[in-house]
């Protein structure tokens, strides 16, 4: 059975020709050719999402082949991953003008899933990252652009 699609890992995924994250004017990832994903996790994930997020960020075919078709990965493209910690991918605004986030992670549940998420991902691509909880910067080329989002009740 399907569960609520706001109870679930999230992923905004951005094509980039290059992405830097710092903090306090210090550089903590920068990647060229890849993909900026920004990652939330929600009250009920389990390790079971981690698992299909890493698995459909590793093999996303958003790149470009010889025919101008998406049919490459990042992997594909020699290109790496620059994942951002963002619980604002949980905002709702269904209510009043400020947004509420009863159903992102607290940190002690998000931040090891995060950094489960990182590690996977680690097997089968280079990956950098922003500092969890931090008060990031991201600057980023896009290609494109191409930007996607999932959240692992799709999948």
């Amino acid at each position: 059975p399907r569960r609520d699609a706001g109870r679930t890992m999230r992923a905004v995924i951005q094509r980039v020709k290059s992405a830097r994250c710092t903090v306090n004017g210090a550089v903590t990832g920068e990647i060229g050719v890849g993909l900026l994903v920004f990652v939330g996790v929600g009250i009920e994930d389990t390790e079971r999402d981690i698992a299909k997020c890493a698995e459909k960020l590793a093999g996303l075919r958003v790149f470009e082949d010889e025919n101008g078709k998406m049919s490459r990965s990042a992997a594909d493209v020699g290109g790496g991953l620059l994942v951002i910690s963002n619980f604002t991918l949980y905002g709702s605004v269904r209510h009043g003008r400020r947004p509420e986030f009863l159903t992102a992670a607290r940190p002690e549940k998000a931040k090891p899933y995060y950094e489960a998420l990182v590690k996977e991902l680690e097997k089968t691509l280079p990956v950098a990252c922003g500092v969890f909880g931090a008060d990031m910067r991201i600057d980023a080329c896009n290609d494109g652009p191409v930007t996607l989002f999932f959240d692992t009740a799709q999948l």
